[in-house]
C-alpha cells in the first residue's frame, strides 16, 4: 500500500518514512504544500498523511483543494496544532482524521490501518459526458473505452469542464482549480485546452470542447448530433 507523508520536519518526515516503511507500506515524502498537493494529485495513494503548517500551501488548503477536485484519498492530519478549533477546521475541510503532536506511533499506525479498510469499500467516482469518462479518484481518463493519457493539469481541466457539463466554464475558473495560488495567466488555459482537445477530440473526431466567446470553454455530449 502506498502512502504519501507531507511533514516539513525533515528528521520527522525520516522516522516516519522508516516507520511505515518497515510496517509493510511504500511510503513517498513531500517537505512543503505545493509539493505535496502535486503529488497527492498524481499519485495513486492510498493513504495521505498531512501537516498542517506547511511552506508553500498549509494542509488545510491542500484538504480543501482535493475535495474539491473529487480526490477521496483518506487523509490523516498529523500535526502540532491541537487546539478543538484547528482539529475543526481541518475536518470540516475534508480531512479523515486528526492526531496531535507529539503522538503514539502505535496508534497512528491503527488509524491508517482503520482508514484503509474504510476506503477499501468506497466507490470511487467517475464523470461521463457522453463516451467520455474521468476516474477522478485514479486520474485515469478514457474516450469510448480507450485510455488517453494526460497530464495533470489537463486532466484538472478536463475535471472541472465535466463537473459542469453543458455549461460554460471561465478561464478564470480552470485556472483557478487547476493552478490553485500558483498563476493568474489565462494563457496556461489556453494550451492546456488546445492540447486536450488534440487527445480528447481530433484523435477520435470529435467535436465536445468547445469554445464559448468571451467566457472560456464548455464541455458537451457531442454524439447528440450524430
Amino acid at each position: 500500500m502506498r502512502i504519501l507523508v507531507v511533514e516539513d520536519e525533515v528528521d520527522l518526515a525520516r522516522t516516519l518514512h522508516t516507520g511505515l516503511t518497515a510496517e509493510g507500506y511504500s511510503v513517498d515524502l513531500a517537505h512543503d504544500g505545493r509539493q505535496g498537493l502535486w503529488m497527492a494529485r498524481t499519485g495513486e495513494y492510498a493513504l495521505v498523511v498531512l501537516d498542517l503548517m506547511l511552506p508553500g500551501l498549509n494542509g488545510y488548503k491542500i484538504c480543501a483543494q482535493l475535495r474539491r477536485e473529487g480526490n477521496a484519498t483518506p487523509i490523516l492530519v498529523l500535526t502540532a496544532k491541537d487546539g478543538e478549533w484547528d482539529q475543526a477546521e481541518a475536518l470540516d475541510t475534508g480531512a479523515d482524521d486528526y492526531l496531535a503532536k507529539p503522538f503514539s506511533y502505535l496508534v497512528l499506525v491503527a488509524r491508517l490501518r482503520a482508514l484503509a479498510r474504510r476506503s477499501a469499500t468506497a466507490v470511487p467516482p467517475v464523470l461521463a459526458v457522453g463516451d467520455l469518462s474521468l476516474d477522478v479518484a485514479g486520474r485515469v481518463c478514457r474516450r469510448a473505452g480507450v485510455r488517453v493519457d494526460l497530464t495533470p493539469r489537463e486532466f484538472a481541466v478536463l475535471e472541472l469542464l465535466a463537473r459542469r457539463a453543458g455549461q460554460a466554464v471561465s478561464k478564470g475558473d480552470l485556472l483557478h482549480h487547476a493552478w490553485p495560488d500558483e498563476a493568474y495567466d489565462p494563457n496556461l488555459v489556453e494550451v492546456r485546452v488546445s492540447s486536450l482537445r488534440r487527445k480528447v477530440d481530433t484523435a477520435f473526431g470529435r467535436q465536445s470542447l468547445q469554445t464559448v466567446r468571451g467566457i472560456g470553454y464548455r464541455l458537451v455530449d457531442d454524439r447528440e448530433r450524430e
